[in-house]
């Protein structure tokens, strides 16, 4: 795993264009969000995604949520209307992750939906500009552990693995955050998957919660998103 520091606040022109041809050619990188250190890979290169389970060891059985570089490249990506537009220009940039029916087929077939955000990181929109659409956002640490936010952390946790990120875009300590709140909206109520920073005016929560610990969720298709 090659290291590359950064300032979280300032996105270099030559450090990004660099990690994005990786992504375009199937890597995995570690980097930096508004919550916690994240596995960023092209979500349309199937092999990048089932390394990205096999790096958090896990199996790959759940679609990983996505990050999108601004509002309108997400609306691109999944269609957002009436209610989970409003949200989405409401808490957007910043950690309100929606779930929305995606535009165009995935892997599985038509009907698939996605989990998708727009964050307040200037890398991680960096990233997902850069690439043309957007990247996986589920977090870097080994399934089942908590959240990483320090870069000894992340060290720790991929030492002598076999499968570990390629890059790993070190911007130093991260403030503490919880992980995303994940809703859905369904009939014109807002449904809570997860709990999380953002609490928007719920009308019926989910009886069983996502685990906080992690950012995989079960989605309809559980393919690679052909873009």
């Amino acid at each position: 795993m090659r290291t590359i520091k950064i300032d979280r606040r300032r996105v270099s022109t030559s450090v990004l264009e660099r990690v994005v041809a990786s992504l375009k050619a199937g890597a995995v990188v570690v980097y930096p969000t508004d919550t916690a250190y994240g596995l960023a890979a092209d979500p349309a290169n199937a092999r990048a995604v089932r390394r990205v389970f096999a790096i958090k060891g896990r199996r790959a059985e759940k679609q990983l949520p996505l990050i999108a570089g601004s509002r309108e490249s997400a609306a691109a990506f999944v269609r957002l209307s009436g209610l989970s537009l409003k949200l989405a220009e409401r808490y957007w940039p910043g950690p309100l992750t929606i779930v929305a029916p995606v535009r165009g087929r995935s892997a599985s077939g038509a009907g698939g939906t996605a989990a998708l955000r727009v964050p307040a990181s200037v890398w991680a929109r960096a990233l997902a500009n850069g690439l043309g659409h957007p990247i996986t956002s589920t977090s870097a640490n080994l399934s089942g552990r908590p959240a990483i936010y320090a870069q000894d952390g992340i060290r720790r946790s991929f030492a002598g693995r076999r499968h570990q990120p390629d890059i790993f875009l070190d911007a130093g300590r991260l403030r503490p955050r919880p992980p995303s709140t994940i809703v859905k909206v369904s009939r014109g109520k807002v449904i809570i998957l997860r709990a999380g920073p953002v609490k928007p005016a719920l009308k019926r929560p989910l009886k069983r919660p996502v685990r906080a610990d992690d950012e995989a969720i079960k989605l309809r298709s559980h393919g690679v998103v052909k873009l």
